[in-house]
């Protein structure tokens, strides 16, 4: 029996190790995350966006480009047709009643977030409020389609008009 132990000591010991990397891993990556639960003493405040594209539950939240919170919930407003997001922000960051929230992302590849400017008011959002001033994410592809079709009229003639070219002023 004591032969079999020694031969697969080494074996054991490698396997308890890769299990305890696996652990610390695991650990660390719900750290970094977020995915620890931190949502539990956050703030939650709604906003409704026309257009909620490019985001989703976990996205982050972020006040001059520093992330204070994430998306905690999204759902369909039945009356009004526009995406209902709940934002679980950091209770430690104070921001006034009155802040906007915009869907932006970080650049043409760059990944999408919800950005919050904040206001003047004195009172800061509490649980369960709305945030009102609201800008949806912007359709890239009809941006880029209506730029190509403004900039196709733009050099159009005169016939094509149905009406004669103005006469220079003297």
């Amino acid at each position: 029996m004591r032969a079999l132990v020694r031969e697969n000591l080494a074996e054991a010991v490698i396997g308890v190790l890769v299990v305890l990397l696996a652990l610390w891993f695991a650990y660390y990556a719900l750290q970094r995350t977020g995915g620890h639960g931190s949502s539990r003493g956050a703030i939650h405040v709604t906003a409704r966006f026309p257009n909620a594209s490019g985001i989703s539950i976990g996205t982050d939240v972020r006040v001059a480009g520093l992330k204070v919170g994430t998306v905690a919930a999204e759902k369909l407003d039945p009356q009004s047709y526009q995406a209902e997001v709940v934002l679980a922000l950091d209770p430690t960051v104070k921001l006034p009643s009155d802040s906007s929230a915009a869907i932006t992302s970080e650049g043409l590849l760059g990944s999408t977030f919800i950005a919050l400017m904040p206001g003047g008011d004195p009172r800061p959002l509490r649980n369960g409020d709305t945030i009102l001033d609201t800008q949806g994410s912007m359709d890239l592809m009809g941006m880029i389609g209506s730029f190509i079709n403004r900039s196709g009229s733009q050099g159009s003639s005169s016939s094509d008009t149905g009406s004669a070219p103005a006469a220079p002023k003297p």
